[in-house]
């Protein structure tokens, strides 16, 4: 028997092209797993109404591994009527399954490395005093609290009486009291401190385990005062459990202008929902793209990896495939390291950075071209090809 079981779930689009690479890949260093399949995406949800059928959560629950590859979802209207016509009006809504998966099973703590391997041509450059160019290693790793904030789904297009009435008692909803109801809507974002203590002592963990020399949280607590402000302050808490870490502090706004001018200077950056997925999206820019950007959705007993790209339809049919599989390839890395297999995990980077290095094999994205089936005449590799390129070097 195989020591581990992981639910593969291509998902949709490029998510059925790149999750198989990355199996591939974990079968060449030699991960001793069996792979189960999960059924998620948007053909559930139009034929049975459910992105995330029951089937494949109790996949999870099970055998506590997943493999995720990326979904496709569009907005409520949209996503009606493409819904099978006698699926209409039983009370089927749609939500994004990865979400509802991180909120089924707790999945709260989302790490995004943003590492620049040398060599990538995508790598963020800056010009130097003296006229040259200068490439800074970048080293960065989000930690993105990811079962609250406003992504926790609490939301009303034509709220109703007792939500209104709730609303009305503060102060700062009075320029809105007259608005009809169907012209407004309403997202919350909740923040509570056990979430908070949670992603915070993770990220301060990590950073005194692999030597980052402090932890900066990424919020606006000049604006979002109860919200941010809570953030910021169990920070505090937490960092006197970690001496000799340091404790920083950024606004989102300004560590976007930041992280374009000194990126090197940011190592362990913790944030809410929302503002840590644009700030891992930001730095995955300076270090390649959505090529490279991997995370981990880590929770007490379960927890499923996935490249952060989208399911990029107008790709999933092109034959052979152009997309890049590197972020799902070293989003398996991050499974190896989940499960205590770092030397396997290591071996994966190595690979990957090693064939970076070399630069004989590059995808489209990487040669900066815009996609499609003429990339190869240009010298773009297949996806197939990247791959086999990784695992000549395991």
């Amino acid at each position: 028997m195989a020591r581990y079981t992981v639910v593969s779930m291509p998902g949709d689009g490029i998510g059925k092209t790149v999750l198989p690479e990355s199996l591939r890949v974990l079968k060449a260093v030699g991960f001793d797993a069996k792979y189960v399949h999960g059924d998620i995406g948007w053909d559930f949800w139009c034929n049975e109404g459910n992105a995330l059928p029951d089937r494949t959560i109790e996949l999870l629950a099970q055998h506590k591994l997943g493999l995720f590859g990326a979904i496709t979802s569009k907005p409520k209207k949209e996503a009606d009527v493409e819904l099978r016509p006698e699926l209409h009006g039983k009370g089927y809504s749609y939500f994004s399954p990865i979400v509802t998966m991180r909120q089924r099973f707790g999945l709260d703590i989302c790490i995004r490395p943003c590492r620049s391997f040398p060599g990538n041509p995508l790598n963020f450059i800056r010009r130097t005093l003296d006229g040259g160019s200068e490439e800074p290693r970048v080293d960065s790793v989000i930690f993105r609290q990811n079962t609250e904030g406003l992504y926790c789904g609490v939301e009303w297009t034509n709220p109703p009486a007792p939500v209104r009435d709730a609303l009305a008692s503060h102060s700062k909803f009075k320029p809105f009291a007259q608005v009809p109801g169907p012209e407004l809507a309403i997202s919350v974002r909740v923040i509570t401190k056990h979430a908070c203590q949670r992603i915070l002592r993770a990220a301060f963990t990590y950073a005194r385990k692999f030597g980052y020399k402090g932890v900066t949280v990424c919020e606006k607590p000049n604006v979002l005062r109860e919200t941010s402000g809570m953030m910021e302050e169990e920070a505090k808490k937490v960092q006197k459990e970690f001496p000799g870490i340091a404790l920083w502090s950024t606004n989102i706004d300004a560590q976007m202008m930041w992280l374009t001018k000194n990126p090197e200077d940011y190592g362990v950056i913790v944030a809410s929902n929302l503002f840590g997925d644009v700030a891992s999206d930001a730095f995955a820019g300076l270090v390649g793209g959505l090529g490279f950007a991997c995370s981990g959705n880590i929770g007490d007993d379960v927890a499923v990896f996935e490249p952060t790209h989208g399911s990029a339809p107008k790709y999933e049919k092109l034959d052979p495939s152009i997309v890049n599989p590197i972020a799902m390839i070293l989003s398996a890395a991050m499974l190896l390291d989940h499960v205590g297999e770092a030397d396997k995990a290591k071996r994966v980077r190595d690979a990957v950075a090693a064939v970076v290095r070399e630069g004989k094999v590059r995808t489209y994205d990487m040669l900066r071209l815009t996609g499609g089936p003429d990339v190869f005449k240009k010298g773009a590799a297949t996806t197939s090809q990247m791959t086999d390129a990784i695992l000549s070097h395991l």
